[in-house]
């Protein structure tokens, strides 16, 4: 999993309340088995006018060009600011994988469903919750100044904008700790390989027969 520890990034508003996990990648698109490839078809139905299927290329697409992830001042924007109760609905990781794959690094909004903010997490995404007031004043200013970029330093805890004072947020250690450290679930575990080696070699060591596989 990719670190985070300071991220300056150009700022897209994502101005919808309750955006569900379906809307961020519809249900057609999780049929794969694998992990990868779901930028493409981030917000599927909001960016594209005409119906997305696995296996269409970006290129053979219709993009709406209403849709804010397609206007060019947002082009190449890594900080997504959303509105309250971001990531509802289904319980799907394909969303965060979809939003990380994009190119986003965080997401900032007034609250955040549960599942899909534990997932983010879990996948090298920092999710901010900020106060709806001041989530509503950094609209203001992405629409006001075209290139608005913020700088987001996970080990201090603050938002730098491009003038006035730091916004500090809220993050558990736990969390900060894995994602200063680009640990997911299997890099905690492997954080104590050599142990895990060690008992192997072990128990093997005094239960030989363990490393026999059984014949039916």
């Amino acid at each position: 999993m990719q670190k985070f520890t300071v991220h300056k990034g150009l700022v897209a508003p994502m101005d919808r309340e309750n955006v569900d996990t379906d809307a961020i990648i519809p249900k057609q698109f999780l049929k794969s088995i694998k992990k990868t490839g779901f930028g493409p078809n981030l917000f599927d139905e909001w960016r594209y006018l005409d119906k997305g299927e696995p296996g269409v290329p970006e290129s053979a697409r219709k993009p709406n060009p209403d849709f804010v992830l397609n206007q060019p001042r947002y082009k190449g924007a890594s900080i997504l600011i959303a509105r309250k109760n971001f990531g509802c609905g289904s319980s799907r990781e394909h969303a965060p994988w979809a939003l990380d794959q994009y190119g986003f690094r965080a997401i900032i909004a007034p609250s955040f469903a549960d599942i899909f903010f534990n997932n983010c997490f879990k996948n090298g995404l920092l999710p901010i919750v900020l106060p709806e007031a001041t989530v509503a004043r950094l609209f203001d200013e992405v629409a006001a100044f075209p290139g608005y970029e913020l700088t987001i330093d996970l080990d201090q805890q603050v938002i730098r904008p491009p003038q006035g004072d730091a916004i500090a947020f809220d993050v558990l250690p736990f969390r900060k700790y894995c994602l200063l450290n680009g640990f997911d679930d299997i890099g905690l575990t492997l954080r104590h390989k050599d142990k895990i080696a060690a008992f192997e070699a072990e128990r093997l060591a005094t239960k030989p027969w363990l490393a026999h596989t059984m014949v039916s």
